[in-house]
């Protein structure tokens, strides 16, 4: 293979992962005065970022396993056509990951994470606001509020745990009825009698078209996008403080990489010996291109852990839990299950046409992902791991890495989210 040999600069970068959470990083990174290449061996905005429902949920600072996970998750765990699944070939392989998962419940625990993910998420909405503006598309993120929908107030309260959480950290809601909900979504079945209405909330209308323009946007400035697959990277040889990243057709070289590659980073840390518990929740989507009814938010049904979302293109109907894997085939059944849910939401949806689709949400046990310096290897930062919150979280992180790049920044405020917490 071919090796760079010219002089390392010390503001050149290399992003391993192009989803959003690389833009980002990239975005900003770039306005700072950074050189920076992207290398990713698909499309930018191509994987999770593409299928996602596109919420930007600053106020979801609740971490996944609340006190009483197991109580609520067994049944589930056990049920084939549950949110959540686990398939049986699979248990073994999922036990280390849910066994931190069931430990990060606790109540001093859980208040510790949703006080991380409340600064990590502060301001994310008028951030991105911000993003959409300077890459030329405005219009395509919104604040619409997010609707939770319940059977009944005795639904709600199943969950008390969660939204008084999410009051303690400052997020603004308010309880609805029947014709509270119907004042908002009309489409909405009366089975749904009870609903939690989050204003502040918003929403991206088509995560491809927004990470393409982001891409669009960086490459303009000078990014460098290199399709192209990271089989190795490793503190150069030639030269103290300086990456080499070999790829499958080049081998590049920089002061400083970000590996943001999603799911596939635990795997690329691996060979510098670092051992994250990264699992894929894999999740499914049906999209809609005509689903003959209107909404006008993400309406999110509590009981079945389903999100419906308006979005350019038609509705996106997501959701569900299943591990298994990054080999194991997609399970049709899973996208079944949205479809059904969502026509019993919205009794007036057509699901004719709609296409089906799955992705690695790359999930960590205790909610938090990994941002920051890597201990003891300068010049190695993280930006992977944020699971089912990726959009909320990406600018965020992308402006903590830019400022801590330039030392600019509290590098404490890196300690929840610091690899070492494995």
């Amino acid at each position: 293979m071919e090796k760079a040999k010219q002089a390392v600069s010390e503001s050149s970068v290399i992003v391993i992962g192009a989803g959003i959470v690389g833009l980002c990083v990239a975005h900003e990174l770039r306005k700072a005065g950074y050189e920076i290449s992207i290398v990713d061996p698909e499309e930018p905005g191509s994987q999770c970022s593409y299928g996602n429902a596109g919420a930007i949920s600053a106020g979801s600072v609740a971490p996944l396993a609340m006190p009483g996970v197991m109580k609520n998750a067994a049944g589930m765990l056990l049920d084939t056509d549950s949110p959540l699944h686990v398939p049986w070939h699979y248990w073994l392989r999922a036990a280390p990951w849910l066994r931190r998962f069931v430990a990060s419940a606790t109540p001093e625990r859980v208040e510790q994470i949703a006080q991380a993910l409340q600064d990590l998420f502060a301001d994310a909405l008028a951030n991105h606001q911000a993003l959409a503006r300077e890459v030329g598309c405005p219009q395509r993120v919104v604040q619409t509020g997010q609707l939770h929908l319940y059977r009944d107030a005795a639904a709600i309260g199943k969950d008390t745990g969660g939204w008084r959480l999410r009051e303690g950290h400052g997020v603004r809601f308010e309880q609805l009825d029947a014709d509270g909900i119907r004042a908002l979504e009309p489409a909405v079945s009366n089975a749904y009698r009870a609903g939690i209405f989050m204003p502040e909330q918003g929403a991206v209308t088509e995560p491809f078209r927004y990470a393409g323009a982001i891409a669009q946007a960086v490459r303009q400035q000078g990014v460098k996008l290199i399709r192209d697959r990271v089989r190795r990277l490793q503190p150069s040889s030639e030269r103290s403080g300086a990456w080499q990243v070999e790829c499958e057709q080049s081998g590049l070289q920089a002061a400083h990489v970000v590996m943001a590659a999603g799911i596939w980073s635990a795997e690329l840390l691996r060979m510098l010996n670092l051992r994250v518990p990264l699992e894929s929740q894999r999740g499914y989507h049906l999209h809609v291109a005509d689903p003959g009814v209107s909404i006008s938010r993400p309406l999110v049904l509590a009981d079945r852990k389903v999100f419906m979302v308006p979005m350019e293109t038609g509705m996106r109907i997501s959701g569900t839990v299943e591990f298994g894997g990054l080999s194991m085939p997609p399970t049709p059944r899973r996208s079944e299950l949205l479809g059904v849910a969502a026509a019993e939401g919205l009794p007036g949806l057509r699901l004719e046409g709609a296409s089906a689709w799955m992705g690695h949400r790359p999930c960590l046990p205790d909610s938090l992902p990994v941002i920051g310096p890597v201990p003891k290897l300068p010049g190695l930062w993280c930006a992977f791991g944020h699971g089912h919150l990726g959009v909320t979280g990406s600018i965020n992180t992308a402006r903590w890495i830019a400022q801590g790049m330039r030392g600019r920044f509290d590098m404490a405020r890196f300690a929840p989210f610091s690899v070492a917490r494995f």
